[in-house]
């Protein structure tokens, strides 16, 4: 377990577009780590949207390179990007909540102080949620690759028309299907666009991935959870006379052909998500998702 003395270096990452409630949390932070005598570095991307002077300010690599810890402030998207470029560096993120639902980014801004009290003290706990890597394969070549916390959802982009494609896992054919895609979600986006498309909440500490049909031509096409270190191969049909899309984490959209391979697997390096001591799955559902809602 870290301590305060471990957390001698700490960066700062604000929502895209800073508005003036992130900013003022960011300055806030900024303050509080100074009285502290902890090093704050800003990402550089972050910093040209509030008044910091005197501060570092570094990209995402030397982010992840020289900080003991990065906060991120903005809602669960902005965590998710962080998520994306520094899970490899090994570094904790912890978020500050100025977004909608915020099941990633579970601080509230009121209480950062108290937290980041606690956080110092080494009264914390971490989880280790892992990533997808997406790759694009044409004639054997590779034509893209991209990373996701959430999902990666390969559907029929702009066209009414249904998508046909096999799949398969770890090199068995498990059906050819039409429908409007398919979404491969880990545990940490079970609760987002996976549950929207009907899939189940999996707990962050399952190893699984659960396969959601998006509007299957056949009723009984149902969501599967499978092992999380499966390996996951999609035929796209050359019957589809349209060109499909492949969305990691809702990024913009990589174009695939009709004959291409797509590969979805484990990505080696997991993230390592801080919490609070008090931070409980199953209390973020019930207010977040109001389970606990009065009919």
């Amino acid at each position: 377990m870290q301590t305060k003395d471990s957390f001698r270096n700490i960066g700062l990452i604000g929502r895209p577009g800073v508005n003036q409630q992130v900013e003022e949390t960011l300055l806030a932070l900024i303050a509080y780590l100074d009285n502290r005598n902890i090093r704050v570095i800003l990402d550089e991307a972050t910093s040209v949207n509030i008044a910091a002077d005197g501060h570092q300010r570094a990209n995402r690599k030397l982010l992840g390179e020289t900080c003991d810890l990065v906060i991120v402030v903005g809602g669960d998207g902005c965590l998710l990007g962080a998520a994306r470029d520094l899970a490899r560096y090994k570094v904790p993120l912890l978020g500050v909540n100025r977004g909608r639902l915020g099941f990633l980014t579970d601080i509230h801004p009121g209480e950062i102080e108290h937290r980041m009290d606690e956080v110092l003290r080494g009264e914390y706990s971490i989880e280790h949620r892992f990533l997808l890597e997406a790759q694009i394969r044409r004639n054997g070549k590779m034509m893209g690759e991209s990373a996701a916390l959430n999902d990666v959802v390969f559907h029929s982009g702009n066209s009414v028309k249904m998508l046909e494609f096999e799949l398969y896992i770890d090199g068995d054919f498990v059906y050819r299907q039409r429908s409007d895609g398919l979404i491969m979600s880990t545990p940490t986006g079970s609760t987002a666009y996976a549950l929207s498309g009907g899939g189940p909440i999996m707990h962050p500490r399952l190893d699984a991935i659960v396969l959601v049909p998006m509007f299957p031509h056949t009723l009984s096409s149902r969501p599967i959870v499978i092992d999380g270190n499966s390996e996951i191969k999609i035929l796209v049909s050359q019957s589809n006379d349209f060109k499909p899309l492949l969305n990691c984490d809702g990024q913009g959209g990589q174009v695939v052909e009709p004959g291409d391979w797509l590969y979805i697997r484990k990505r080696s390096h997991p993230l390592k998500l801080l919490h609070p001591k008090t931070h409980s799955f199953y209390e973020a559902c019930r207010s977040k998702l109001g389970w606990s809602e009065v009919l």
